[in-house]
């Protein structure tokens, strides 16, 4: 079991690192803390294995409070700003993430810390199954977590995405060509230059449209072929 603390200004963070951390099986919060000062309290009376730490914070600056410490834990930096990681591994920290991050990007990171041979294969079986299947995107000023499932079918929309789903509509920050990367070929599938569709969402086929629930999607003349072949196979 890794026993963990969250040093981190923004409530956001700790829901995100949170959030992929339960989807891991040998993970254990033993504390959400909101600057460093609050964490150096904890730690003289409760170690931990890992540390996700945020470098800009009030108070004390993140590798101003890791220079405190004597006999620091492993540590995973997570920050906006890339131009520390130098700094960063200078002083040991094991990997350094850059938000928004991947549950994929953070999985490889956590894995870095040693474990024990069961639990290293507890993560591993973890990744499989948990990678493909949720994923946090940035969206109207917050972060949102999106399981692939909901998603009915994603619209390039200029430099930006809106992402269908069954509850709702998300206009985020990534571009159609990243989602067609990040998703699952066998489950979703470009249809024209500006719509990905989820295949397993497709109520009926109709000339040049997808019907999806109450939504009908452009088929592009690039990719009427591609579309073919899921009745013709």
């Amino acid at each position: 079991m890794i026993r963990y603390l969250i040093i981190d200004d923004e409530y956001i963070a700790h829901d995100i690192i949170k959030g992929y951390c339960d989807m891991l099986p040998n993970m254990e919060l033993k504390k959400s803390c909101y600057d460093a000062l609050e964490a150096f309290e904890y730690l003289n009376d409760h170690p931990v294995d890992l540390i996700f730490l945020d470098l800009n914070m009030p108070k004390l600056k993140g590798f101003d409070f890791l220079r405190t410490l004597n006999s620091p834990p492993k540590v995973i930096v997570t920050t906006a700003y890339s131009e520390h990681a130098l700094e960063g591994f200078e002083l040991n920290v094991i990997d350094y993430l850059l938000k928004p991050f991947s549950f994929e990007r953070f999985l490889k990171a956590v894995k870095k810390v040693k474990l024990k041979p069961q639990e290293t294969k507890q993560v591993l079986a973890a990744s499989t199954q948990h990678n493909t299947n949720r994923f946090f995107i940035k969206g109207d000023k917050k972060m949102h977590q999106v399981n692939e499932e909901n998603i009915l079918f994603i619209e390039a929309f200029g430099n930006y995405t809106k992402l269908y789903l069954r509850d709702g509509m998300i206009v985020c920050n990534e571009k159609i060509s990243d989602f067609e990367q990040r998703l699952p070929k066998k489950s979703f599938l470009r249809v024209h230059k500006s719509f990905m569709v989820a295949v397993d969402k497709i109520a009926s086929i109709e000339h040049n449209k997808i019907h999806i629930l109450t939504h009908k999607i452009p088929i592009g003349l690039t990719y009427k072929s591609v579309v073919s072949t899921l009745y013709n196979s």
